[in-house]
């Protein structure tokens, strides 16, 4: 892709321009001499995350782009040198001209015909004009409400005294006309191209356009593009094409949320890192979110500087001095790509299951709450052996090159707010866990001695030892045990297995699986809610709630599958992480390693060996026996797992959860599933399943 900047004309220059009329271009090009220079002030290059590049390093770089089975993030935006200092001046003419090439990308625009010798005619340049709209990143154009009005935003930003100062009832056409005087833009001809001319000048402003921080016009323009404006900007120094490489992704919509993008750095976080002594300029890209944010002092390198000697018309005569800008290193994953797609795909086929499901039903019984409002979920798959993240996929999904394009897809995503597909529902969704809760219970309360393996406890139903919490049970199961009540996940025994137990104790063990607090991975993360520890008021009825995973209880899919994993671990609880090594740019040196053969411990439960069996072992009761909540879809699995499903009350059909791992002797794997109103528990089995079919079926 090319580029078009404008780097060298400074604020006064280009205001002394605009203050006389539209000369014709041969008046131009007498008028463009200046005296010359011997040597222009050592300026900053832009800042790369690699360094300069030989043509094969570029086409060997473009070969192995993309995510793979433990894909890597390379920032490895290469760019060509920083276009030099200049002292050549821009007439109006020139950015009337470049104005045109202001389009986010030239192609929705229709190329220009030329006249012959390859020059624009002037309808070309009114038609390239017309098509100015919100352009460079670094400063976006004002954005325009229906009419052509400037949004109340840019209104209010523009009424303040950094830029216009104007009274509190100013409207847009009066800010514009502002504008306008504010950079003594002349007569232009028509109040179309002023009104142009002050909207890039005010997107230069913004983003402190200098001899040292070029403006961009347009990124990605047309090969045509670049004919026509070399052409006509051949002897204007201070317009250059420059070419930089645009990374991509081969699977965009693979884990968004996860690898995060780039975006333009804002005032606030150029005055922060500005405050930590870290070199940024203003139009430079910083990581928004995911690990792009989380790694950005990894990723980004070093800048180079360059020192140039031109002439007055721009010509660049020698290169005095250069230091080479060092690259950014490398991150490699521990997710499996193959698990990631078969996640993503399972849970768009299984919501939308869930959904059509509840919308029929819900017609049949004209009533709501059969899944009829299911669109949303998440999925976890961690490596048991060291917490790794295999697997985070949440749903709705999009695709993260069209996001970073910051046009109407990115508009359409941000202002979706029935689905929130930007939400990172893996990491950063809270959602009460319904009775995947019950093992975390029933490990304390056997630990405690408050019940052990031979304690019944008889069902009728209904429990109603608090009569404002009355709680509800599936079914009358009789007098049951602790290993039968995770099998059928009786509510009756666990709400008076809660009562004995104590919140305060309850939450205790909960901690120590890891609910309710940030699982240490590298990117951003909710803490979740953990019942009695974070509520703000508490009665002994909650209580009872509380122990079947209601209540005030509300954890995140990757506590869950990192709850999960604990419990298939014996109990020890390792740090979870999505990072498996740094490395230099060259992949080379290996700067950190996440040993999987040396996994961080975080916590162990404390709960002995007899009591974690018989808990264990209920779980896989829970697959294998044909009582069990998992039966229907796990019966006949190949590969023996240990499971527990949940259902949780909220507004709107419930949700469903579910956790597992695998196999139940020798466990590798541990997952964990939320679909957000799925009502019924097989939608998010499935999409454990599809998991598991990917792991041990690659």
């Amino acid at each position: 892709p090319q580029q078009v900047k404008a780097p060298t004309a400074s604020i006064a220059d280009t205001e002394e321009i605009l203050n006389q009329h539209k000369p014709d271009v041969s008046a131009i090009k007498e008028e463009l001499g200046v005296p010359p220079m011997e040597a222009v002030p050592e300026v900053e290059e832009e800042p790369l995350r690699n360094n300069t590049m030989t043509a094969d390093e570029i086409e060997a770089l473009l070969a192995q782009s993309g995510l793979t089975d433990s894909p890597a993030i390379d920032h490895c935006d290469f760019d060509d040198d920083e276009p030099d200092s200049d002292t050549g001046k821009m007439s109006q003419d020139d950015i009337e001209k470049l104005i045109a090439a202001q389009t986010a990308a030239a192609e929705p625009a229709p190329e220009p015909k030329q006249e012959g010798g390859g020059k624009m005619s002037q309808d070309d340049i009114e038609k390239l004009i017309a098509a100015q709209t919100a352009a460079a990143e670094p400063a976006p154009e004002p954005k325009q409400e229906s009419g052509g009005k400037m949004s109340q935003d840019d209104i209010e930003k523009l009424k303040t005294a950094q830029f216009l100062n104007l009274g509190e009832n100013a409207d847009s056409e009066e800010c514009m006309e502002a504008l306008i005087s504010r950079y003594n833009i002349g007569n232009t001809g028509d109040k179309k191209s002023a009104r142009d001319i002050a909207s890039v000048r005010y997107n230069m402003e913004l983003c402190n356009f200098s001899n040292s921080t070029p403006y961009d016009f347009a990124l990605n323009i047309s090969p045509q593009m670049v004919s026509i404006i070399s052409e006509n900007f051949q002897n204007t120094g201070c317009v250059e094409i420059g070419t930089y490489l645009k990374r991509s992704n081969p699977d965009p919509e693979l884990a968004p949320h996860l690898l995060g993008a780039l975006g333009s750095i804002t005032e606030e976080e150029y005055n922060e890192k500005t405050q930590q002594d870290k070199k940024y300029k203003f139009n430079d890209k910083i990581g928004k979110f995911g690990l792009e944010l989380a790694f950005e002092d990894a990723l980004k390198g070093q800048s180079g500087t360059k020192i140039v000697e031109k002439n007055s018309d721009g010509t660049t005569l020698r290169e005095v001095k250069r230091t080479d800008a060092k690259p950014g290193n490398t991150l490699f994953l521990t997710i499996d790509s193959n698990i990631q797609k078969a996640a993503n795909k399972a849970l768009e086929e299984n919501i939308t299951a869930s959904r059509k499901n509840g919308e029929k039903l819900s017609a049949s019984y004209g009533k709501s709450g059969y899944g009829e409002d299911c669109r949303t979920g998440a999925a976890v798959m961690l490596s048991v052996k060291d917490f790794s993240v295999l697997t985070a996929a949440s749903y709705p999904s999009y695709d993260l090159e069209k996001y970073s394009e910051y046009g109407d897809y990115y508009v359409d995503l941000e202002t979706d707010e029935l689905n929130a597909p930007l939400y990172d529902r893996a990491f950063n969704g809270s959602f009460a866990p319904g009775s995947i809760f019950k093992p975390c219970v029933a490990c304390g309360a056997l630990e405690e001695g408050v019940i052990d393996k031979d304690t019944h406890i008889n069902c009728t139903k209904i429990y109603d030892y608090y009569k404002t919490d009355p709680v509800s049970c599936m079914g009358y199961h009789g007098s049951i045990d602790v290993f039968s009540a995770i099998t059928r996940s009786c509510n009756y025994f666990f709400a008076e297995t809660g009562r004995r137990l104590g919140i305060n104790t309850m939450y205790l063990y909960a901690e120590k699986f890891g609910l309710g607090g940030k699982t240490g991975v590298e990117i951003s993360e909710s803490p979740g809610f953990l019942a009695g520890r974070d509520s703000t008021s508490w009665t002994d009825g909650n209580t009872v709630q509380a122990a079947i995973g209601q209540s005030d209880n509300a954890f995140t899919p990757i506590q869950l599958a990192t709850y999960a994993a604990t419990l298939a671990n014996d109990g020890k609880r390792y740090r979870t992480h999505l990072i498996r090594k740094i490395t230099d740019y060259k992949r080379q040196e290996v700067l950190e390693y996440n040993d999987p053969d040396s996994p961080e411990l975080v916590d162990e439960v404390g709960i002995s060996e007899e009591n974690m069996k018989l808990v264990q072992e209920a779980m896989r009761n829970v697959a294998a026996d044909s009582n069990g909540t998992a039966y229907s879809v796990f019966g006949n699995y190949p590969v023996e797992i240990a499971a527990k499903t949940g259902t949780a009350e909220n507004s709107g059909s419930d949700h469903t959860t579910f956790i597992c791992y695998a196999p139940f002797d020798n466990p590798q794997v541990a997952a964990a599933v939320v679909l957000e109103h799925g009502a019924k528990g097989v939608y998010s089995m499935n999409v454990a399943k599809a998991m598991l079919d990917a792991y041990f079926n690659p």
